[in-house]
């Protein structure tokens, strides 16, 4: 035993993570070393004198580290060929419903039946009785989750790059006239987008709140009313964190030019208003583009996002933030007690603004 095999027994010996039997291995080595008798290391160590010998025999016989392995296996041999595994794989990179099932997706269960009932008819007999635990061995070691669906977003906008770089352009003149510390701008930056379908849920009892010792949580019943849904259209001043909002039963071109009126309100005539926004039709109706075109010339301006890009507008975290925090778990007894809260809540955050940003990964590797 050199002195580089007795660093690696040691280190072994003391190892968490490797597999027991290896770890033991190096053990007896290591203690028969100290004391040269297998009936006092099997003793020590917790095993029989026989398996003291027989590791001592496999050291001499193939080496110190060799000896810590498993000495290989003729075991069975595989009833199921390779071309079988490879029809069951092909099988599992098809729809179920492809195949005459009902299902969408394959279940491990219903493969291995689909496997079973034609089997023979494929030229593959020896997957006449196979089980769902066979498949699910031969499905992972392929690194094939016929049950799982992974979704993605096709990109169906030709001018995406261009469009994001419109939008990443503007986020980068909000970062220039910030760091000028300009007092005074004649130009408001509006992330805009609307939040749908918040819904005014009332209970149907009243909620009971936690006891020290006996119920951590508040209670509240499974049963629930509902008194329907209400719409957020808000804006970000991106400059100074303001929080420009309206609540609607809809979002209709309508209130999106309410929404409008209420931004040309609260700037002064001079101010330069852009508006960095979705593709929603209610932005690009013939109603919207009809009263914009009334404005002076200058006064409004629209950045639109790319089709399926809302991830680049920055509203988008704020309506996160806000579904995480103040709608989570809301109750209400009406449509307007919800709309009273949300308005309450824009209150709030008017009073201590927070300048939202968009972080350049170039700028922090800088």
């Amino acid at each position: 035993m050199g002195p580089d095999d007795l660093a690696q027994l040691e280190a072994m010996s003391r190892s968490r993570t490797e597999p027991a039997s290896r770890v033991e291995r190096a053990r007896i080595l290591l203690a028969y070393r100290s004391d040269p008798s297998s009936t006092a290391v099997g003793e020590r160590i917790g095993v029989t004198h026989h398996t003291v010998q027989r590791c001592l025999r496999r050291a001499r016989r193939l080496g110190v580290m060799a000896a810590l392995d498993d000495s290989p296996r003729p075991g069975k041999a595989p009833q199921i060929t390779p071309e079988a595994k490879a029809w069951l794989v092909s099988l599992a990179c098809q729809k179920a419903k492809d195949l005459g099932h009902p299902h969408e997706l394959w279940t491990t269960r219903l493969l291995a039946g689909h496997l079973r009932a034609h089997a023979a008819a494929a030229g593959h007999p020896c997957m006449a009785n196979i089980v769902q635990g066979t498949v699910c061995k031969i499905l992972a070691r392929h690194e094939i989750k016929p049950h799982k669906v992974r979704y993605y977003l096709e990109r169906r906008d030709a001018a995406f790059e261009v469009k994001m770089a419109e939008v990443l352009c503007i986020y980068r003149e909000v970062a220039i006239l910030r760091e000028s510390q300009q007092a005074d701008t004649n130009v408001a930056i509006i992330s805009y987008d609307e939040k749908p379908g918040i819904q005014a849920i009332g209970t149907t009892a009243p909620d009971l709140p936690p006891q020290p010792g006996s119920h951590a949580t508040f209670a509240r019943d499974h049963e629930y009313r509902r008194h329907g849904t209400l719409s957020l259209l808000a804006g970000i001043d991106l400059l100074t964190g303001r929080v420009h909002a309206s609540i609607e039963d809809r979002h209709r071109s309508r209130e999106f030019v309410g929404f409008l009126k209420k931004l040309d309100a609260a700037y002064p005539a001079d101010t330069a208003i852009k508006v960095i926004l979705d593709n929603h039709s209610a932005h690009i109706s013939k109603e919207t583009k009809a009263w914009v075109e009334n404005q002076p010339e200058g006064r409004f301006s629209f950045v639109f996002t790319p089709k399926h890009g809302s991830w680049l507008n920055l509203v988008e975290g704020f309506f996160s933030k806000m579904a995480r925090s103040m709608l989570r778990h809301i109750r209400v007894a009406s449509k307007a007690e919800l709309k009273a809260r949300i308005l309450a809540y824009l209150d709030n955050l008017n009073q201590d603004p927070v300048i939202h940003t968009w972080t350049y990964k170039l700028d922090q590797a800088a």
